[in-house]
């Protein structure tokens, strides 16, 4: 479902999260400092379930493609869903770090394939999924 309620989000910001996602995923799955999954599960949760243009990390890097000259604005719809997947990964994460449980590697490696995967060529699964869930919702 296309968002019209929320202004367009630049996805080359976007882009700049996905490095601050697998940056934090490789952290998170090669050192001890597990807790900084805590970036991820609160950036994803203001901007998947509140507005990206709440989050303090996205007004940045939305300011800094804009000033660059590679501003390309999207709709919200789909960069707010990738960030609700974001925002529950980054809960599992912190909660099995809190636990001292091993399973927040699970979403940890998920996120840093996927995240390297948008960073590098620009694809996001998580869009892409969500596109192709409201195209099979409209056909039935």
């Amino acid at each position: 479902m296309l968002r019209f309620d929320l202004a367009p989000v630049c996805s080359n910001a976007y882009r700049f999260q996905a490095a601050v996602t697998f940056l934090v995923s490789a952290v998170y799955l090669f050192t001890p400092y597990q807790w900084l999954a805590l970036i991820l599960a609160v950036g994803g949760l203001i901007r998947g379930f509140i507005s990206p243009h709440k989050c303090p990390s996205y007004r940045m890097f939305a300011a800094l493609t804009t000033k660059a000259g590679w501003a390309r604005k999207v709709n919200a719809g789909a960069k707010m869903f990738a960030d609700k997947l974001v925002a529950i990964a980054g809960g599992v994460m912190v909660t099995s770090w809190a636990m001292g449980a091993e399973i927040g590697m699970i979403p940890a490696a998920v996120l840093l394939v996927f995240s390297f995967i948008d960073l590098t060529v620009g694809f996001c699964a998580a869009c892409w999924a969500y596109g192709l869930w409201y195209k099979l919702r409209g056909a039935a």
